[in-house]
């Protein structure tokens, strides 16, 4: 099915099903333990051994030797793959190093040998005896150093320029020119990156936990020099990814070399501390922002220039992007510079670009409306738009910001806060109030599935589509259910196999949107089967209580599988209407916080955010994953820092616990409410993501209440006490 025009009035449109707050249909499965993580695959295959991955104990340099003689002697000890032995390979796309080093060292902790033994304790126990003769090289670690010679835009980015932004700037009645931090940061994930794999001949079984299994199944081939035919991945249940398993990693690769030498199904886990270093990390960012008004507070000028680092071949983190859509101003300048780091490979995490670059941006905008002497929500609304400021002729197909902010205005009683800092205190707590806009692009990917209708009237869907967490069985189901009018009990959802039709996977919050699509596109095939099977008009026929009508005249469903079931398979692929609206999905973060004033420790005491995201597919599911992100965001805001050893090239806290994330304690109630949208430029769906929307903007909030609590403005996060205890007004 081809998406080039906006949807018209559909099946969906009945809301029956879709819409509705169902719980997670493979909820059950998840809390009683019985739903197959990646290293819990136990009965798939027989004879399994276990991998241990060795990470380099450098950050850059070469192997000059590998003394494996002890590990190999160890006991339960099967092979060891290393470089030298695991054959000819190749590297992914998606992979700036490879995922397995030798001689050359491209950043700390890169696998250089995994040991596969009959025990993961016995593969533990050997790999220690392995025997590494470096040789170190100097390398390039410090974003901040790096910074003043990276001065050019990246070529995957150039600088965007509207109208005359020094000229307009410089004229200015108002000017804001100010920089901002944020750090490395890591997904953090509660599973780890793990994998199971088992050769039959030239084939290959791979149970692995990966958001985007033709992407991992792709990478995988070009590197094993494979044709992708004979690989199979299967990843239905993730225990968490946020990003971090969009890519085929470590685990996987070695997985398979091992278990090809040995000649033995094995199992890997990547050990937590590998996992910060070894997989993909949020970078660091330096951000530049200046900005100009008139003295009503009507933006005149906005320049937005972001440094980041990666390794060669690897993405900038693109903090710029919502600065180009956000606010209006007729002159304007965008840029990324990226400048070549040895720390391990940056790459996309929850809301890449959007969430480093609304915690400096929203910052911004409220020190400039302070500056002028606005409310920040009356200056961010009095600066909406409704066009793409760069091309006043491209609207956007929904925009509810000035909604979203009025809403959350009203709802967390704003009228209430006081403008000047520091002035309201209950007992030794300092309290103030912050806001913030939300934005994060509304992205579409293709996506196919097939559907089957038996003879007991039984739905079944099948695609490779991937739930991580974000309640993907329940909304496909919901999907189907809705275009063929049968209750969620009959529909059966099976996902996260290669051989079923290629999805947009999870990630770059397209997964919901887009996935429901393809099955929609595959329910309206199924619809015309059906009909045309029982003699009805495709066009006309209406589909409810498990019968399908026309007028007077109906058939129970199930009669047109009665001599065999029916099986279709479609998928959707999205034409240009991007090209015609700007798809954007937006947001309202408030938050009260209280500072201790002797100590500095920030306390979040209340948290809302206002989203329009289209349709909302399910309520509660959607709800569960903006309380989620907003749980991350109070990390990213308060305590969340890879610590960078700028001489030895590694993170330091790398694992849980040296890296802090937010635990239930540090979370108060949190409101989320959903504005009443559709947009049918998106999708037949007319929904849009909204899981890293809900990430977006949530830690300038925090950072902008905690200067409403103490007068105290941080622009390096994390805000941890030692950035707060100078400027606090003295303990009376």
């Amino acid at each position: 099915m081809k998406f080039d025009t906006p949807a018209k009035d559909n099946p969906i449109d009945q809301l029956n099903v879709v819409g509705q707050p169902h719980d997670r249909i493979d909820g059950r499965l998840k809390t009683t333990g019985t739903a197959h993580y990646a290293y819990e695959w136990h009965n798939e295959v027989a004879n399994v051994a276990y991998g241990y991955v060795l990470g380099s104990a450098i950050a850059k340099g070469h192997i000059n030797s590998i003394d494996l003689q002890a590990a190999r002697n160890a006991p339960g000890v099967l092979t060891i793959v290393t470089a030298e032995n695991a054959g000819p390979l190749g590297k992914g796309e998606k992979n700036p190093a490879k995922l397995l080093a030798g001689p050359t060292i491209e950043h700390y902790h890169q696998a250089i040998a995994v040991v596969v033994a009959e025990t993961f304790e016995q593969a533990r126990a050997a790999a220690e005896l392995i025997k590494v003769d470096y040789r170190r090289e100097q390398g390039v670690y410090n974003l901040a150093e790096e910074k003043p010679a990276v001065t050019t835009a990246t070529e995957e980015e150039p600088d965007k320029s509207t109208g005359d932004f020094a000229s307009a700037f410089a004229a200015s009645a108002v000017q804001f020119d100010a920089t901002y931090t944020t750090p490395d940061q890591s997904h953090m994930a509660m599973e780890p990156h793990a994998s199971l794999a088992s050769w039959e001949g030239p084939k290959l079984t791979l149970w692995t936990s990966n958001q985007m299994i033709d992407w991992c199944r792709s990478d995988l081939a070009k590197t094993l020099k494979l044709a992708k035919e004979n690989i199979r991945v299967f990843s239905p249940y993730i225990g968490g990814g946020f990003g971090g398993k969009l890519f085929l990693r470590s685990d996987a690769l070695l997985a398979a070399l091992g278990a090809r030498v040995a000649k033995r199904p094995v199992k890997i886990a990547l050990q937590r501390p590998l996992i910060a270093n070894n997989t993909t990390h949020r970078p660091a960012t330096i951000q530049h922002i200046r900005i100009g008004t008139d003295n009503t507070g009507r933006i005149s000028a906005i320049s937005h220039e972001s440094w980041s680092g990666n390794l060669a071949g690897g993405p900038s983190e693109t903090a710029v992007q919502q600065t180009e859509l956000l606010y209006a101003g007729a002159n304007r300048h965008t840029g990324l510079r990226l400048a070549k780091l040895d720390l391990p490979e940056g790459n996309a995490m929850r809301a890449p670009g959007e969430a480093p670059g609304l915690m400096a941006l929203e910052i911004a905008i409220d020190e400039v409306a302070a500056k002028v002497g606005i409310d920040p929500v009356e200056f961010r609304i009095l600066n909406d738009t409704q066009v793409d400021p760069a091309n006043p002729e491209r609207f956007f197909s929904r925009r509810q910001l000035v909604e979203c902010l009025r809403t959350g205005a009203d709802h967390f009683d704003w009228k209430q806060r006081n403008a000047k800092p520091a002035q309201i205190r209950d007992g030794r707590w300092l309290v103030g109030m912050g806001v913030a806009a939300g934005f994060r692009n509304n992205l579409v990917m293709k996506s196919g599935a097939r559907v089957h209708l038996d003879a007991q009237g039984i739905i079944t869907v099948e695609t490779d589509m991937t739930d991580i967490g974000t309640g993907s069985y329940t909304i496909i189901a919901q999907t189907a259910a809705e275009m063929l009018g049968v209750p969620l009990e009959k529909v059966v959802v099976r996902l996260g196999d290669s051989d079923f039709p290629v999805s947009a996977g999870s990630g770059g919050q397209w997964g919901a949107n887009s996935s429901t699509a393809g099955v929609y596109a595959a329910c309206v095939k199924l619809r015309e089967v059906v009909a045309n099977k029982l003699g009805f008009d495709p066009q006309q026929a209406l589909f409810s209580n498990e019968q399908i009508r026309t007028g007077d005249r109906s058939a129970p469903l199930k009669e047109a599988a009665a001599t065999g079931t029916i099986t279709v398979e479609d998928d959707i692929e999205f034409g240009e209407l991007d090209k015609q609206y700007q798809q954007s999905t937006f947001a309202a973060h408030f938050v009260e916080v209280g500072v201790d004033i002797a100590t500095g420790e920030t306390r979040v005491r209340r948290m809302l955010a206002v989203c329009a995201a289209g349709r909302i597919l399910n309520p509660k599911t959607a709800r569960s994953q903006v309380i989620g992100a907003m749980t991350m965001g109070v990390g990213a805001a308060l305590m969340e820092e890879l610590a960078v050893d700028t001489r030895l090239g590694y993170f330091v806290n790398h694992d849980l616990a040296g890296y802090e994330v937010p635990v239930h304690a540090d979370i108060p109630v949190q409101e989320v409410i959903f504005l009443d949208d559709s947009d049918p430029v998106s999708s037949p769906m007319k929904a849009k993501g909204v899981g890293e929307l809900g990430l977006c903007g949530v830690s300038a909030a925090i950072v902008n209440a905690v200067y409403n609590a103490t007068g105290v403005r941080v622009r390096d996060y994390p805000v941890t006490l030692d950035k707060l205890l100078k400027g606090l007004p003295e303990l009376i």
